[in-house]
């Protein structure tokens, strides 16, 4: 026997759906308390789905599924509350857990996090093979794990791998969200990125870990993809509407900025999150999470970084040894440097003061202040910052360097969406920039003290062709090219990992450090001002930072002692 239940608190009748070859047999589910149960014979494999009386014709996904039997699709329908829906909405998969894990962080602060969008990562990969391409699985492929330690990857960072729904103004337009941050159930893997389910991942993650190699989930708890009062009903809004935020009038809170939010400040949403991350850790064996809108998570309904949620991950004896990192912002708040201490945080400031720099409008003082670990937002813990110049929201690395605005007709809006007035530039024609540009945004990355983030393809020179916006694009913007990627410069960025291993990777050094002209004399504080450079010296470390001749210079400095780090 196989028991079954669900939280509706305000449903009135809930029915479990089992799919034997298309056909739907109900069966009715008894009350305890706020959630339904009942036990059927239904073995490991079965198909089945919910029903309740709050949204009469909708079947409906149990949120706390693990695999679905196939991909969500949209269609209107699912937002007619008079449309039946069981031939558009996967099935859950009755699937007994894996042994759990308890394994090791494999990263630590300090290393070199990969953003990897799963699917435009290997879709166009020749060694990859042609049915493996796009899946988690071809993480693990040889020439791919050769990759990833030849430009010093400490941990990849997935973009989101749960089931995710198109929004709905995307099919009209004939276009895909290729990013997935739409999901709809926090714990099943999306069908067409992990085939094999959560064993898929945990091989995956296994497979790297033996190359040294930690993997990173970005999560996305924030909201779900049923969107606003015209969305889906697909799951949570079937069995427990109350599980999204309101405001006082009743309306649904946007604070995710995509139609609902969930309500962090309910213990059974924040349950729900919490056995999503246990359940990712003791089954796939993964490191840590970066989540999406953090402060969504931190709210209920104020922002406080000492909220219930994550206090419990504090408290929790499995996740509280785990990497946790923050996107410090939401639709609501800007929370950079609020979160616990022990959280990671995804530095914007960086990359805007960095990019400023070398646009020739920026100052180096505030390049310094980056370039030392942004101490001014986190503090002595320089590692808590994870310094980027280019994510996937936004211009690629490249696309900084050679456009001045954006470029997103492709996405349908008549070029309004994605945002508008980020930093980037260009001295020439428009879509060509300087590789020296690119050269020294990289290097002034891998020169930084602490945590930093490089999303895959921009080692390699990566375009969207000015898209900074890309989320619609399920096609070739997106996915890497392999065979036309720029090699000179993907064999310059290995150059700048061997030699970041060898000065800074450590994150044990906590010396402050020395700053100097480029004349080799001690920086006063009048010389910062206009200065187009300056050198930054640790123990046995020099990076050597030069706007006029668009250089950075990483060495080891054996001259210089190396004083013991202090206990």
């Amino acid at each position: 026997m196989t028991r079954f239940t669900v939280r509706a608190p305000t449903a009135g009748a809930v029915w479990l759906c089992l799919f034997d070859d298309g056909a739907e047999t109900r069966v009715p589910m008894a009350r305890a308390g706020e959630v339904w149960v009942v036990e059927v014979p239904a073995p490991e494999g079965a198909r089945y789905g919910l029903r309740t009386d709050l949204a009469p014709g909708k079947l409906l996904v149990d949120p706390r599924a693990t695999r679905l039997d196939r991909p969500f699709r949209y269609d209107p329908r699912l937002s007619d509350a008079g449309a039946d829906t069981a031939d558009l909405v996967p099935r859950a998969i009755v699937s007994a857990p894996l042994p759990p894990l308890d394994e090791p962080v494999v990263f630590r602060p300090g290393g070199l996090i990969y953003e990897v969008n799963v699917r435009g990562f290997t879709q166009r990969h020749p060694d990859v093979p042609a049915a493996q391409r796009g899946t988690v699985a071809a993480l693990a492929h040889p020439a791919v794990v050769a990759h990833l330690r030849r430009i010093g990857v400490a941990a990849v960072e997935l973009m989101p791998i749960t089931a995710w729904i198109d929004e709905r103004h995307l099919p009209p337009l004939g276009l895909a969200n290729a990013w997935g941050y739409n999901p709809v159930v926090p714990m099943a893997l999306d069908p067409r990125l992990a085939p094999g389910g959560i064993a898929e991942l945990r091989g995956t993650v296994a497979a790297l870990r033996r190359e040294g190699i930690g993997v990173i989930l970005d999560l996305v708890l924030n909201h779900t993809g049923e969107s606003d009062l015209d969305g889906p009903t697909l799951s949570l809004r079937g069995l427990d509407p109350a599980a999204y935020a309101t405001h006082a009038d009743g309306s649904l809170a946007n604070v995710a900025g995509t139609g609902n939010t969930l309500d962090f400040g309910q213990a059974a949403v924040r349950d729900l999150a919490l056995d999503t991350l246990r359940h990712f850790v003791a089954q796939a064996g993964v490191d840590g999470f970066r989540f999406d809108l953090a402060p969504v998570l931190a709210r209920g309904p104020d922002f406080s970084p000492h909220g219930p949620f994550l206090a419990a991950v504090a408290a929790d004896p499995l996740l509280s040894r785990r990497v946790m990192i923050a996107e410090p912002w939401d639709c609501a708040g800007y929370f950079l440097g609020a979160f616990p201490p022990a959280w990671l945080e995804w530095n914007d400031r960086y990359r805007d003061d960095v990019r400023r720099f070398w646009r020739g409008d920026g100052s180096a003082g505030a390049l310094a202040t980056r370039l030392a670990g942004s101490s001014d937002l986190f503090g002595a813990e320089r590692t808590r910052s994870v310094s980027f110049v280019a994510a996937h929201d936004g211009f690629t690395l490249a696309d900084v360097t050679a456009y001045a605005g954006r470029h997103n007709h492709a996405n349908g809006e008549d070029n309004r969406d994605g945002h508008h007035g980020e930093v980037s530039w260009n001295a020439g024609t428009e879509g060509q920039g300087d590789p020296a540009d690119a050269r020294a945004l990289l290097a002034t990355l891998y020169a930084t003290r602490g945590t930093i983030m490089l999303t895959a393809g921009d080692e390699f020179g990566r375009t969207q062709g000015g898209n900074n916006n890309a989320y619609a694009q399920q096609n070739a913007t997106t996915w890497l090219d392999w065979d036309g990627r720029d090699r000179a410069l993907e064999a310059f960025v290995a150059d700048l990992a061997r030699r970041r291993t060898a000065t800074l990777a450590d994150p044990a050094i906590r010396h402050d450090a020395r700053w100097f002209r480029l004349d080799g004399q001690p920086m006063r504080d009048e010389d910062w001002a206009g200065t187009d450079g300056f050198e930054m010296r640790l123990p046995g470390t020099r990076v050597r930072i030069d706007r006029a001749a668009r250089s950075v210079a990483i060495d080891s400095d054996e001259a210089m002692p190396r004083a013991a780090a202090p206990e």
